[in-house]
């Protein structure tokens, strides 16, 4: 687990809220959507399946896209906190995941950026900000190579596995292919074993238990095929380096997943704008580990 596999990228990439949060942001939210238009909790995607959207707040356009196996729920406490500052806050669920529906394919990057792009269209939604965590970064990157940039304003990612994971003769500092392999055999042969295995560099050893079981519950609700299907990420180095919006990238120094110089770093230096926050001891679970500098980082690049 400490050597970083393009499968431990995602893993629990997204912590980002204990239930209690997710549960605050509901009624922090629902006092102000009341106010406002009845919104719809489903879109359709191009395929007809039906995508879950939390939509909460009112003014300014946040969308969150949510890591590997975890669904909008880790986002309880950040839409709490957004929403409470006058941001309106989208937050869909991955085809396969949460309450969206489970259909049997369409789980290639290709068609989840597309998703993306139908939550944002059908909502329409303007000059977003788009914040994009760990495997969502890999979609938000699609999503702009295939949609283009005219709905975004400002892009976030966090603890992003762009550009590209894996070790080829002109990436010679990835990942191993036959180490990535190890690790889906593995999950496919014992995906629970594997989440408790890998357990212990996502979090700080002050994460308390109930927030760990919450997380590793959603990990688990997510069937199998999906697991293993939304696993690996292609090359986005193409796509990253034609990314010409303001960009923020946060990061810990100690992501054991997703290894700052090989991710975050490479990353920062592809996009013309763009402006790379490290943060000190902070691992992949920075958004809910270091919650309180993630949320200043992003309105303070919101608000500049």
């Amino acid at each position: 687990m400490h050597r970083p596999t393009v499968l431990e990228a995602a893993a629990i990439g997204g912590l980002g809220a204990a239930p209690s949060a997710s549960a605050a942001a509901t009624e922090s939210g629902s006092r102000q959507s009341l106010r406002g238009r009845r919104r719809p909790h489903y879109v359709s995607a191009s395929d007809g399946t039906k995508l879950f959207v939390q939509d909460w707040g009112s003014g300014r356009s946040i969308v969150l896209l949510s890591p590997w196996t975890l669904n909008s729920d880790i986002w309880g406490t950040h839409i709490a906190a957004l929403t409470a500052r006058g941001f309106r806050c989208v937050a869909p669920d991955r085809r396969g995941h949460g309450r969206s529906e489970v259909p049997t394919g369409g789980y290639d990057l290709d068609t989840l950026a597309d998703d993306v792009a139908s939550a944002i269209e059908q909502l329409d939604l303007q000059q977003v900000i788009l914040v994009a965590y760990s495997m969502g970064a890999s979609e938000a990157v699609k999503y702009l190579e295939r949609h283009g940039s005219s709905r975004i304003s400002r892009l976030v990612l966090c603890a992003p596995g762009t550009p590209f994971l894996l070790k080829t003769e002109d990436n010679p500092d990835g990942i191993p292919p036959a180490a990535a392999e190890a690790q889906v055999k593995a999950i496919a042969h014992d995906f629970p074993k594997w989440i408790a295995d890998n357990e212990a560099p996502f979090f700080t050893p002050d994460t308390i238990t109930e927030t760990r079981s919450w997380i590793k519950s959603m990990m688990m609700s997510v069937p199998l095929p999906i697991v293993l299907a939304t696993l690996i990420a292609p090359d986005l180095r193409s796509a990253v380096g034609k990314i010409n919006l303001p960009t923020l990238i946060v990061q810990g120094d100690n992501d054991a997943s997703n290894p700052l110089p090989i991710t975050g770093a490479k990353t920062a230096r592809l996009i013309a704008n763009c402006r790379l926050v490290v943060v000190e001891g902070a691992p992949h679970a920075l958004v809910l580990t270091h919650r309180e500098r993630f949320l200043s980082e992003l309105l303070g690049f919101i608000g500049s």
